[in-house]
């Protein structure tokens, strides 16, 4: 329990100081936007292709805890887009849904809470674990979410600018340069990895204080507490449910993936989401809410977790 709260206090004082900042005036009304700006277009971009980029074949091939993480992953997040449309929802607010029932804060809070948990045997599932979630996962929701953008369009039309959204959207093309130097065996140059690790790096502080800021604005609007509470459920207890059941039940993996892999998806919800959301102007106070709660709940649920594994 020390460590789970070891672990998450940093993240709590980070939402903290956006909102404190955004209260007694330091920053502005516009420090949210601008500095969602900064992490979707530099931050997080230079992430990515540093995870990608400087990622091993050997190390990350590994199907049978590949597919766990991603099947589960895959499938709360299918769940909740699909909730979401049966009520009327349009498919970019649905597909936000799903990352924020599907996207495990994997780098802030696993790297730490697994290595202190499982050792250093869990750094290579959670470099895959990360992958898939900030990469694969998020990727699928950007192509759902330009597509819902674009659904009143005429189809050709529709495919036409989905695609040229896609292609100039820097959280896609950041990950696809760095699979071309993963795959090709080419390596950064060390000034160049430098910096991307000094920028890459600022992604999540930013993104944390930029929620802050975000939660210390006033709104008119309800909190839809229901939805919050649904999706918190979804991804905190039936995220890693149903990785466990993978795991095995039909994968059968070993008792330490199968551990591994049921943390990760016991995680709360990450930052990505709310940077999705905020970015596009579509369910931000949902998404930061989900993000909040999730983080807080999962003091408990990772130990329970914990315990029952």
């Amino acid at each position: 329990m020390l460590s789970i709260l070891g672990i998450t206090l940093p993240i709590f004082a980070l939402i903290l100081a956006g909102w404190g900042a955004r209260r007694i005036g330091v920053m502005g009304p516009m420090a949210s936007g601008e500095i969602n700006r900064y992490v979707v277009n530099l931050a997080l971009p230079a992430l990515l292709f540093d995870i990608v980029a400087n990622a091993k074949i050997a190390t990350i091939w590994q199907p049978g805890f590949m597919a766990v993480f991603a099947l589960g992953g895959a499938a709360v997040f299918a769940l909740a887009l699909g909730v979401g449309m049966s009520r009327g929802r349009p498919l970019a607010d649905a597909a936000i849904d799903g990352l924020n029932a599907g996207y495990a804060n994997t780098g802030f809070i696993g790297f730490p809470l697994l290595l202190a948990v499982l050792g250093p045997a869990s750094l290579a599932p959670t470099l895959i674990a990360s992958i898939l979630t900030v990469c694969v996962l998020f990727a699928l929701a950007l192509v759902l979410l330009e597509i819902g953008l674009q659904a009143e369009a005429h189809p050709i039309h529709m495919a036409r600018k989905v695609a040229l959204s896609l292609a100039r959207n820097p959280l896609l093309v950041a990950p696809a340069l760095g699979a071309a130097f993963l795959l090709t065996g080419l390596g950064v140059p060390a000034p160049v990895n430098a910096f991307l690790k000094l920028l890459g790096g600022s992604a999540s502080p930013c993104a944390l204080v930029g929620l802050g800021l975000f939660l210390a604005e006033k709104r008119e609007a309800s909190v839809h507490w229901t939805a919050i509470a649904a999706l918190s459920l979804a991804k905190l207890i039936l995220h890693p449910a149903l990785t466990w059941f993978l795991a095995v039940e039909i994968f059968h993996l070993t008792p330490g993936l199968t551990h591994a892999a049921v943390l990760l998806a016991a995680l709360p919800t990450g930052t990505g989401p709310f940077m999705v959301a905020e970015y596009y102007r579509r369910e931000a106070a949902l998404t930061s809410a989900t993000i909040l709660i999730t983080t807080i709940a999962s003091l408990g649920s990772l130990m329970g977790w914990m315990a029952a594994m």
